[in-house]
Formats: C-alpha cells, sequence, structure tokens
C-alpha cells in the first residue's frame, strides 16, 4: 500500500512539473496586434460593431464582415469569412483521386 502512495505521490510531483509548461500560450504566432487591430478597423469600416450586444447573430454578423472585408481586398485572406463549397446534403465533395490518395495503401 505505501508503494502505490508513493508511485500516485511522485505521479502527481511529475504532472505538476510538466503542466506548466503545456499551459502557455503560442508564442509563435504569424500575427501581430497591429495586424489584429487593423483587421478590427477594417470590419467596423464595412458596418461591423464590436461589443454591441448582439450576440443573436454573432456568427452570421462577423462572418459577413469578414466577406466584405475580403471583397474590398480583392482576396480571400483565409481568416474565417463564407466557404465556397461544393456540397449540397451535408457531405464534403472529394474527388475520387483525392480519396484513393488519402484513404488506399
Amino acid at each position: 500500500m505505501k508503494s502505490l502512495i508513493h508511485t500516485v505521490a511522485a505521479a502527481a510531483a511529475i504532472a505538476a512539473l510538466v503542466a506548466p509548461a503545456a499551459s502557455f500560450a503560442q508564442s509563435h504566432s504569424t500575427i501581430t496586434r497591429a495586424q489584429v487591430r487593423a483587421e478590427l478597423v477594417q470590419l467596423q469600416q464595412v458596418g461591423y460593431r464590436v461589443g454591441d450586444g448582439d450576440n443573436a447573430h454573432y456568427p452570421e454578423a462577423i462572418q459577413a464582415a469578414q466577406a466584405k472585408v475580403a471583397a474590398l481586398n480583392g482576396a480571400n485572406s483565409g481568416f474565417g469569412g463564407v466557404a465556397n463549397a461544393s456540397q449540397s446534403g451535408g457531405r464534403a465533395a472529394v474527388s475520387a483521386e483525392d480519396w484513393n490518395a488519402m484513404y488506399s495503401r
């Protein structure tokens, strides 16, 4: 019984040493604060209001604003927005070539 208690205590001590290292925020982000602020300014210019309390239409409102910003910038930025999907029934359209490349051996 004592060996079980010692094993559990050792495991807890190791977990306490490892857990703080795994809990840091991402430090290798490629986007800067200035870029985030610039994106917020662009969103506000197309009519999106940050923190206006309208949570009923949040996902649709931000996606519409991002689509407008992308249209103004002339390209899709890759962050959110409206996806142009080629699907109609809830199942993604994947070509046979791509399917075979992923799942055949």
